[in-house]
């Protein structure tokens, strides 16, 4: 079964845009969890112009699924997953000031990186999944650094998918297939929608996470959040 973890970053943007604490992010990640949600991803950036490092603290000892944190592999980013210790750590490589994550890891060029973070996390006994693009060698050179997983970063295949979803997702069938046959667990994500999503996991069946946020919450201003978490969910059936 492929889980849907639902990443809350636009639920922090919307409460830090007045202050005070509405919308509850710790509520709204309860409820995501109470609809049927089966994990939640957070990605903290240096500037906490959305999810803040106090609110992974406190989102970790309520969360009852699974906890990922997204981020760049700096210090302080480092220092809160190792303090924290969420279920799973996706390492993706942001600048400072990047408005959202826009490419994988070149796993070859930061193997020696890379190795360093995946095993520090591992000592906690943290899982790790390093962002890549749908490039079999990227893929292959994640699994070099002892990477758990790999996540897909799926942006080209939602804007390719009106035009022609075969071509769209034949990049991502290829690294999918080299990294199971790897060992190499499987996760995806970036503008994976109501609308693609389902095509994207009839092709790929074997993927164990998605993480979905921007659509999803898009998508919740006019569904509500418990049908579109649903939609969502029905997508991976």
């Amino acid at each position: 079964m492929t889980k849907l973890s639902v990443n809350i970053n636009k639920v922090a943007t919307l409460r830090n845009a007045r202050g005070g604490n509405n919308p509850n992010v710790l509520q709204v990640a309860a409820d995501c969890e109470g609809f049927g949600a089966q994990g939640i991803t957070v990605h903290p950036r240096p500037d906490e112009r959305h999810i803040r490092y106090a609110d992974v603290h406190q989102l970790r000892p309520q969360i009852t699924t699974e906890l990922n944190i997204e981020g760049n592999p700096v210090p302080k980013f480092m220092d809160l997953c190792l303090e924290v210790r969420p279920m799973q750590v996706t390492l993706v490589p942001d600048a400072d000031d990047q408005l959202t994550s826009n490419h994988g890891w070149n796993t070859k060029e930061n193997q020696g990186l890379l190795t360093d973070i995946v095993g520090k996390l591992r000592e906690k006994g943290i899982r790790t999944s390093i962002f890549v693009d749908a490039d079999e060698e990227m893929v292959a050179g994640a699994k070099a650094c002892g990477t758990d997983r790999v996540e897909l970063y799926t942006e080209p295949y939602a804007a390719g998918y009106a035009a022609d979803r075969e071509a769209a997702i034949a990049p991502f069938v290829r690294a999918a297939k080299v990294a199971k046959e790897m060992g190499l667990g499987l996760n995806a994500g970036h503008d994976l929608s109501l609308e693609n999503l389902q095509y994207f996991h009839q092709q790929i069946p074997f993927t164990d996470e998605v993480s979905i946020g921007h659509a999803l919450i898009c998508d919740a201003l006019y569904l509500g959040l418990e049908q579109t978490i649903r939609r969502y969910l029905s997508c991976l059936a």
